[in-house]
């Protein structure tokens, strides 16, 4: 449980990937990194262990969020906007979180 969402639970299944439901990713979802030009993009899943998923957790990073690509993953960061605040995230980061259009 997290401190801005006190009502949502993170799952992570099997180590691979986190979610907030049992519910699979729309056909239209690709990696943050690769989603270039897309402005305004929502949360679809997070791939990583349970300490990558706690990290994004914890940054406003959920499934279900709506982010803000700021800068697209060209080279080796990414940038996003949540709640306010910008997050910077490295290229293998950014290709475990499967993204579809807001």
């Amino acid at each position: 449980m997290t401190r801005k969402h006190p009502d949502v639970q993170l799952h992570c299944h099997g180590g691979r990937h986190c979610c907030l439901r049992k519910v699979p990713c729309p056909d239209g979802a690709v990696p943050l990194s690769k989603a270039c030009c897309k402005g305004r993009v929502r949360v679809c899943r997070i791939s990583g262990d349970r300490k990558t998923c706690a990290r994004m957790a914890h940054l406003g990073l959920l499934p279900g969020s709506e982010v803000e690509l700021i800068c697209p993953g060209k080279g080796n960061r990414c940038m996003v906007r949540v709640n306010g605040g910008t997050i910077s995230l490295d290229q293998p980061l950014a290709e475990g979180i499967l993204v579809t259009p807001a």
